[in-house]
């Protein structure tokens, strides 16, 4: 039976398989808890990291990485550029793509704390389930991140996997194969297509994630857009259109946010001053800095820093 007559055989959700659902949400949540019992994240397994919050978080920024992300409790939000995602115990997430994006909760409490799960995935794992299924991927100009429901056959492959945590001896055994029934769920799902942006030698998607990794490393060097371009083996008109098709920026704009997110966190975590964080990231121009600042963060560096460092504050108050 090929992927797709598999993708096709969807079932309506009977009282039965809610009740199941719900089952195995509870039990996620419970083993997470446990598993990280204060708040912070975890990597726990090669590759699986589990998170706790006990309240709402400010918007913080970060560069997500080609992984599957749960939530076993609370709701969670990514904004990358002007697209919102919002997910909970009844979606998951799937990124494919290294991305600058602002995330935060916007759900939890001591009471019933964010929990939640992420699961890094890497090509040579989606090649692998793929070559297994015969499955011939395609190309895509699907965005590299969206959220789609979790289903029982998906979440049951979730609850397993965390099952592991308490056998650490099965683990390296185990946790391969249920990491492969997890890709090939995702693959006969409605984002088999996104999940395709790691694996795509020589297509567009493969090149993006070239162009994506050469920012990463150099982001506070001057772009010659140029130099990428001939170095991909595509113009710069082409470069432009596939990019923006999958991240959603173009390559200046990503570019952009990677210097202010680093900027931001250098300011909030290092004690950097304004001046100080433009030039490491790469700005020559202060004022320029500036004004890109307050573009995307909506204030000017001094005063974003000032309002995050309140509002760690009173989060921080009112957990205590």
């Amino acid at each position: 039976m090929t992927i797709t007559a598999v993708a096709e055989r969807a079932r309506p959700q009977d009282e039965r398989t809610l009740r199941q659902l719900q089952a195995q949400r509870e039990e996620l949540a419970e083993r997470i808890a446990r598993a990280v019992p204060r708040d912070g994240a975890v990597e726990l397994l090669d590759g699986l990291t589990l998170a706790r919050l006990s309240s709402p978080s400010i918007p913080l920024p970060s560069v997500a990485e080609p992984s599957f992300c749960v939530i076993a409790q609370g709701r969670k939000e990514v904004l990358v550029e002007r697209n919102r995602y919002e997910y909970d115990p009844f979606h998951y997430l799937l990124a494919t793509v290294e991305l600058p994006r602002l995330s935060r909760v916007i759900e939890a409490s001591p009471e019933r704390p964010y929990l939640s799960l992420t699961l890094r995935l890497t090509p040579s794992q989606v090649t692998e389930v793929l070559l297994s299924a015969g499955y011939v991927p395609k190309r895509s100009s699907a965005h590299a991140v969206n959220v789609s429901p979790l289903d029982e056959r998906l979440l049951d492959a979730v609850v397993r996997l965390v099952r592991l945590l308490e056998t650490p001896e099965e683990a390296p055994i185990l946790m391969p194969l249920v990491t492969r029934e997890i890709i090939y769920r995702l693959l006969v799902g409605e984002q088999g297509r996104r999940l395709c942006h790691l694996v795509l030698q020589g297509g567009m998607p493969s090149a993006i994630t070239s162009a994506v990794t050469y920012l990463r490393r150099h982001f506070a060097e001057p772009l010659r857009i140029e130099h990428l371009a001939r170095e991909l083996g595509m113009s710069v008109s082409s470069l432009h259109h596939h990019f923006k098709a999958v991240t959603g920026l173009s390559p200046l704009r990503y570019l952009k946010q990677l210097r202010l997110q680093e900027a931001r966190r250098l300011m909030l975590n290092e004690g950097l001053d304004a001046t100080s964080a433009a030039f490491r990231v790469g700005y020559q121009d202060v004022s320029h800095f500036n004004r890109d600042y307050r573009g995307l963060f909506g204030l000017p560096p001094v005063r974003d820093v000032q309002r995050l460092r309140q509002e760690l504050e009173a989060l921080a108050a009112g957990s205590d």
